[in-house]
């Protein structure tokens, strides 16, 4: 009898597991447990899920690695040398501290991958550089700085793309590729609204460092700006698969770290290996309890139903774009990432191939799409790391973070409604037909 009622009992304990406070991967793994149990069916097939999904899968490897990679270049101070250069670059135009932030966070993007580690490494340093002797306000540099972090998952390598391609198939050498031309546009927008706001608001012009020093500045950068060269050109070469790439990133990060620098030592590298495990293991449950539930929304065939509902409705290509970006837009208010990410995208990949929607494309855009939902609030997961790394108030980002906040919703349905701003350079790199 039960057996009837198992789909509505699994999610009934989800939403109360998870109202009550469980992690949400402990409780997707909970609830699709329950729902075996009841359902008849082997139990035994949750952990084979797991097995085959998450430890089966080469590409699963590439976010730990990325994430090392990422803690590398925190601890090492690579991202001193890559403010200083951002400074001696883009520092003499209007509002050139905000220049230097948005530029930042575009070239430590190609090492991270990750929005989380832009905001709370590189981001951290360059919003008290701004809030130094009240230079800027404390609100503006802090929703600036959540603002730019947006660009680190676009912009490759991404670890968002890698979770996506997880559960689309979608190809991961083009995911990456298919992002550099939006994040170079969000950059772009952002720097041209930093210079009307300083003009507007009397923001201060840093001094100039004079063009004589500039190559020895570059010398020192030198190192950690070739690294997105190494991976996008190991990748499209031939020469290592994207998961390779990963490995690659974070040796390349220690190297640099270690001997280029001097500046990683016993002590910071054991942080970074405790750093590294903590949020792998957060990831790595996250990603088994979506393995798990997302067989057991396939065995119900809600991604099926999601298809006949959509076609029963003779909804169009354009028409289905819009309901999704604002679908997502509203989840990224109130779900993580990650969940959104590994569950709730799986239900509308049948629908996106059958009205024809290139699975490259639509994950550029998806991404994109939850990146934005780390600075919306009430979530707005990039606002708080910033009010606890930097003491900013809240209050005082959210005022000020509107005008980003719709400039890149505006990027948003350009990009979805321009495929080729996304598809040209995988095109054109042969990576997908």
């Amino acid at each position: 009898m039960l057996a009837e009622y198992a789909l509505p009992i699994m999610l009934v304990v989800l939403i109360a597991t998870t109202i009550a406070g469980l992690p949400m991967g402990i409780a997707m793994i909970a609830s699709s447990v329950l729902y075996l149990f009841i359902s008849g069916r082997d139990v035994g097939l949750g952990a084979e899920m797991v097995l085959n999904g998450v430890f089966g899968n080469f590409a699963a490897l590439a976010v730990p690695l990325f994430i090392f990679a990422a803690n590398i270049m925190d601890a090492g101070k690579i991202s001193d040398r890559l403010l200083t250069f951002c400074l001696a670059l883009v520092g003499r135009m209007p509002g050139g501290m905000a220049q230097v932030n948005i530029l930042t966070s575009l070239i430590f993007s190609g090492m991270s991958g990750s929005a989380v580690s832009d905001a709370a490494g590189v981001g951290k340093v360059v919003t008290d550089m701004m809030t130094k002797e009240n230079r800027y306000p404390p609100g503006y540099a802090g929703a600036l700085t959540a603002a730019t972090a947006v660009v680190g998952p676009i912009f490759p390598p991404s670890i968002p793309m890698v979770y996506y391609a997880l559960v689309s198939s979608a190809s991961i050498g083009a995911l990456f590729l298919g992002g550099v031309v939006p994040a170079l546009i969000i950059v772009a927008f952002q720097m041209i609204a930093a210079y009307f706001t300083a003009k507007r608001r009397g923001f201060p012009v840093e001094h100039a460092i004079p063009w004589a020093q500039f190559p020895l500045i570059l010398l020192r950068a030198f190192p950690a700006l070739l690294m997105p060269a190494i991976l996008l050109g190991g990748i499209y070469s031939g020469a290592f698969t994207p998961t390779e790439a990963a490995a690659i990133s974070a040796f390349y990060a220690l190297i640099l770290a270690v001997f280029a620098y001097r500046a990683l030592s016993w002590k910071g590298f054991a942080a970074v290996i405790y750093s590294t495990v903590k949020t792998t293991a957060v990831v790595t449950v996250v990603l088994c309890g979506a393995f798990i539930f997302n067989y057991v929304i396939a065995v119900e065939r809600i991604p099926q139903m999601v298809y006949e509902f959509f076609t029963y409705i003779e909804m169009e290509q354009w028409m289905f774009l819009l309901l999704l970006n604002i679908l997502f837009l509203l989840l990224g208010c109130l779900l993580d990432v990650s969940t959104i990410q590994l569950v709730i995208v799986p239900l509308f990949i049948p629908t996106a191939l059958a009205l024809g929607v290139d699975l490259v494309h639509l994950g550029v855009v998806l991404v994109l799409n939850m990146m934005i939902g780390l600075i919306t609030p009430p979530m707005g997961v990039l606002l708080f790391i910033i009010k606890a790394l930097n003491g900013i108030r809240l209050a005082d980002m959210i005022r000020e973070l509107w005008p980003h906040l719709l400039l890149l919703i505006a990027v948003l349905f350009l990009i979805t409604y321009v495929p080729d701003l996304v598809l040209w350079l995988p095109k054109q790199a042969g990576a997908m037909q």
